[in-house]
């Protein structure tokens, strides 16, 4: 199949880390959280990478959050008429490998997270990817046909991606998301992202986030290298821009995701809708 000119925007609305007083748009509560899938995915997002916090807005892997808000998406998303791929993680604050888990039997996302290493993060904890654990979510992925983007920190996850394909069955072609520039892991260099790109097993679908300062280098770096998608979104950066007294600006979901339809266009890429994302990524389930 001849690879497609449409661009998958992925937008991850808060991860486990950014708090309030960083970004004040940043959605905790699964309703903020609907209400901010609805806005993103009007302005061009096809995928939305979920996380879940607890009511003082901390990280969580709580079920009941999961569940509320998923529910409380889809329903927004039926009211408003749009469609959007809805990936959940698997690592928002829990290494007990039920809790990383048990969403996905219930819930039957089409996407999640499958983080293929360990890394110690920010050299200052263990982001700890177990094999039992990478066992474990393998057969769950494969048991509720669920598409797994393989999360990519670092050049040794690529050869762990292999492993589960060949050992346990990862389904192929594998879609890979490069995440560029977390301390630890590997940087934010154009160098670095093309030696990736040239690791990818042969009919891969690959994104690219950078973190914090190198998101604007790796999403131009990406259209100029024509990545299937790029990710954004205040998980992974805040700052939009500088104002004309060169005071920083926190930006929010929508600017982001707007901002990326305008670069893509510029670029000559088409703007992927939720179903063309499927078509490209091999995803034959649609659950929202």
């Amino acid at each position: 199949m001849a690879k497609s000119n449409k661009l998958i925007i992925s937008c991850c609305l808060s991860g486990a880390g950014t708090k309030k007083e960083m970004a004040p748009s940043v959605p905790y509560h699964p309703n903020e959280i609907a209400a901010d899938v609805v806005r993103v995915v009007k302005a061009g997002a096809a995928i939305v990478h979920i996380h879940v916090r607890d009511d003082q807005g901390v990280k969580s892997m709580s079920l009941d959050k999961f569940t509320q808000t998923v529910e409380l998406t889809r329903a927004a998303c039926k009211k408003e008429n749009l469609d959007v791929v809805i990936n959940l993680t698997t690592s928002g604050g829990s290494y007990i490998d039920e809790e990383r888990l048990q969403h996905l039997e219930k819930l039957r996302p089409e996407m999640c997270s499958f983080d293929a290493g360990t890394l110690n993060w920010s050299n200052s904890f263990v982001f700890e990817n177990h094999p039992r654990f990478l066992e474990k979510l393998c057969k769950t992925v494969l048991e509720y046909d669920i598409k797994p983007e393989v999360e990519v920190f670092d050049t040794g996850f690529m050869g762990n991606t292999a492993f589960y394909i060949k050992k346990h069955g990862l389904k192929v072609p594998t879609h890979y998301q490069f995440i560029m520039d977390v301390p630890g892991g590997i940087d934010g260099t154009v160098k670095n992202l093309a030696f990736l790109v040239d690791m990818l097993p042969e009919g891969s679908t690959w994104s690219v986030s950078g973190i914090g300062k190198s998101h604007m280098p790796m999403l131009l770096a990406a259209l100029a290298m024509g990545a299937d998608g790029v990710r954004v979104g205040l998980e992974d950066n805040i700052m939009y821009g500088v104002d004309e007294n060169g005071k920083k600006i926190v930006g929010t979901n929508e600017q982001f995701v707007k901002r990326t339809v305008e670069l893509a266009k510029l670029a000559g890429r088409g703007i992927a809708t939720a179903q063309e994302a499927r078509e490209i990524l091999g995803i034959t389930r649609k659950c929202l």
